[in-house]
C-alpha cells in the first residue's frame, strides 16, 4: 500500500488553480499608489499599502523599507527618505511622501480624490465558480442561535463574493443518513418511554413533538423548520444537498474503488482505512469521512466547482487536515477547499452567560433571537467578530434601540442622509475642491470602500465591512455636525459628497444583509 502521505510523485494529478482576486476594470486608487512608490523602489519591493491609525501619518503608508533593508545593506528610513523625495517630486498623483520610523508615509492629492470620487467601480465577471456550504445543521432539532452565526457569515460572504463578480452557489448539506439520524429516531422513543433512556439522546420538548414519527419522518419535519428559520432570517440557499442521496446513488462506493485503484487504501482490524482515517468500520457501515470525501468529489469533479468554502463549526477544527488530505488522495488540490471555521459564541445577559446545550434541550434557536432583537441586529452582531474569534452576544446591547447599538448607528446615518436628499431641490453636481477637511475625510473613507471589497475577497474577513459602514458613518456624522449641505453656496458640490455616501454606505449593508431604511 501506498502510504496517503507519502505518495511518490504521479500517483495522482492535481488540478492546476489560480484564484483572479478582484481587480476593477476602473481606477483603483491603492493599485496606482502601489504601482509608483514599486517604480521608485523596484520591482522587489512588495509594496502593500495599509490605512494609517493615526490621520498624520497619512493617507496611506508601507513598510516596504523594511522589507528592502537587509537585501539593500541599508537603513529602512534612509530608503524611505529617498523614496519619499523622489516621489513628492515627481508623482502627479501624490501631494507628499513622507518617511517616519521607517515607514513610508502617502498624502495624496486633493484633485486625486475627487477625480476618483468621479469615477464608478464595475466589477467583471470571474471565471472562477465559488460552492459556499454553510450552517449544514445535522436535521436533529431546531436551528440554534450559533447556527445563526455560521448562516450570516456564509450568506454576506457570498453577497460579497458575487458583488466582485464571482458565480456562486450556496449550498446547505443535509445529514440525513448515519449516526445523528438514528439516534434521533431513538430519542423519540425514549420520550415515549418505548425505549430506555440515555446520555447522548436529545431532549426537550420538541423532542416530545415529534411523538409517533420514526426517524425519517422526524428528519422532514424538523428539516422543514429549518427552512423556514432561515427564510426568516432572510437565508437563502441555490441548493439543497442530501447526504442520503449520495448512498442511495452509490457514490461512496464509487469513491472507495477509486481510492482503491490506486492502492491508497489498506485493510487492517477488519475496517478499511485510508492513510490513519477510518472508511469502512469493523460493523461494515461507511464512516462521516468517507460520506464528506464522497460529497467533495461531487463538488469538484462532477460538479467542476472551481473553489470550495465550507463554512464549520468549532468542534470540527481538528477535521481539517484529515479533510484536505482526503481530497488530496483524490486527485483534487487541496488549495481549491478553503474551510472557515467558526468559533464558539455566548449568549450574554445582564453580565451572565446564558447556558444552552442542543442535546439537553436547554438552547436559544435562532427564531427566539430573531424575535428579541430583530434580523437586522442579529446580523450585525454576528457579523461584526471575525469568525476565528470567540464572541459574547450581549442581548443587553442587542436591545438598545438607540444610538449606544451600533447597527441603529449606522441605519441612523442612512436616514439623516436621505433626509437631506429628500429636502434639497438642488441637482447633486462633482465636486472642485475641498473647503473642510471633514469633505476631505469622508471622501477619501468612500474612495476606500472598493480595497475594502478587494481585501475580504482575498481572506473572506466579513467583519472588515461592518467596522467600514460604522466608520464611514462616524466620518458622515462629523461632516454632518461641521458643514451646512442645503442652503450652501456650494450645496450641489456638497449634495454629490452627501449622495456618494449614501450609495456606498447602502450597497455595504445589502452585502452585509441588513435593511437600509429611509426612515426611522
Amino acid at each position: 500500500m501506498l502510504g496517503l502521505w507519502k505518495r511518490p510523485l504521479g500517483t495522482q494529478k492535481l488540478r492546476a488553480f489560480s484564484l483572479n482576486y478582484p481587480r476593477y476594470t476602473t481606477f483603483m486608487l491603492r493599485d496606482d499608489l502601489a504601482k509608483e512608490i514599486s517604480e521608485v523602489l523596484g520591482a522587489e519591493a512588495g509594496v502593500r499599502l495599509t490605512q494609517p491609525e493615526r490621520r498624520e501619518n497619512g493617507d496611506w503608508s508601507t513598510t516596504a523599507p523594511f522589507l528592502l533593508a537587509k537585501k539593500l545593506s541599508r537603513k529602512p528610513d534612509e530608503i524611505a527618505a529617498d523614496a519619499a523625495s523622489k516621489l513628492s517630486a515627481s508623482s502627479k498623483i501624490i501631494e507628499r511622501a513622507e518617511a517616519k520610523g521607517g515607514f513610508l508615509n502617502i498624502f495624496v492629492k486633493d484633485e486625486t480624490l475627487i477625480k476618483t470620487l468621479s469615477v464608478k467601480t464595475q466589477f467583471p465577471a470571474k471565471k472562477e465558480r465559488i460552492n459556499i456550504e454553510f450552517v449544514s445543521a445535522n436535521p436533529t432539532g431546531p436551528l440554534t442561535m450559533a447556527n445563526g452565526r455560521g448562516g450570516f457569515y456564509g450568506d454576506a460572504l457570498a453577497n460579497l463574493l458575487q458583488k466582485v463578480g464571482y458565480n456562486v452557489t450556496r449550498e446547505f448539506y443535509i445529514n440525513d443518513a448515519g449516526n445523528q439520524v438514528r439516534l434521533l429516531g431513538e430519542s423519540i422513543e425514549a420520550a415515549e418511554g418505548n425505549r430506555e433512556a440515555k446520555e447522548e439522546y436529545y431532549k426537550g420538548e420538541y423532542v416530545k413533538r415529534l411523538a409517533g414519527k420514526n426517524a425519517q419522518e422526524a428528519v422532514r419535519i424538523l428539516l422543514s423548520e429549518i427552512r423556514l428559520s432561515l427564510k426568516r432570517a432572510g437565508i437563502e440557499f441555490d441548493v439543497w444537498f442530501s447526504e442520503q442521496e449520495l448512498h442511495k446513488k452509490g457514490e461512496l462506493d464509487k469513491v472507495l474503488s477509486f481510492l482503491e485503484s490506486k492502492g491508497l487504501i489498506e485493510k487492517k482490524d477488519n475496517a478499511i482505512w485510508l492513510g490513519d482515517a477510518v472508511l469502512i468500520k469493523s460493523d461494515g457501515e461507511p464512516t462521516y469521512f468517507l460520506s464528506d470525501l464522497a460529497y467533495h468529489y461531487d463538488k469538484f469533479l462532477k460538479r467542476q466547482f472551481d473553489i470550495a468554502i465550507d463554512v464549520w463549526g468549532a468542534d470540527h477544527h481538528g477535521y481539517v487536515d484529515r479533510i484536505k488530505k482526503g481530497i488530496e488522495a483524490l486527485g483534487i488540490n487541496p488549495e481549491r477547499l478553503k474551510i472557515v471555521i467558526m468559533q464558539l459564541v455566548r449568549l450574554m445577559q445582564g453580565g451572565t452567560e446564558v447556558r444552552m446545550s442542543k442535546r439537553a434541550g436547554e438552547f436559544v434557536t435562532m427564531d427566539e433571537l430573531l424575535e428579541e432583537v430583530g434580523v437586522d441586529v442579529a446580523r450585525w452582531f454576528f457579523l461584526e467578530r471575525g469568525a476565528n474569534t470567540h464572541m459574547d452576544f450581549d442581548l443587553d446591547l442587542a436591545k438598545e434601540k438607540s444610538e449606544k447599538n451600533p447597527v441603529y448607528y449606522v441605519q441612523y446615518a442612512h436616514t439623516r442622509i436621505a433626509s437631506i436628499l429628500q429636502k434639497s431641490t438642488t441637482v447633486a453636481s462633482p465636486l472642485k475642491d475641498f473647503n473642510n477637511p471633514v469633505e476631505r475625510e469622508l471622501a477619501l473613507k468612500i474612495i476606500r470602500y472598493p480595497e475594502i471589497l478587494d481585501d475580504t475577497a482575498r481572506d473572506y474577513g466579513v467583519q472588515r465591512l461592518t467596522s467600514y459602514a460604522y466608520e464611514l458613518a462616524q466620518t458622515f456624522s462629523g461632516f454632518y455636525r461641521d458643514v451646512k449641505v442645503i442652503g450652501s453656496d456650494r450645496e450641489a458640490e456638497l449634495l454629490y459628497l452627501v449622495l456618494k455616501t449614501k450609495e456606498t454606505l447602502a450597497d455595504v449593508l445589502a452585502i452585509l444583509g441588513i435593511s437600509r431604511p429611509e426612515k426611522m
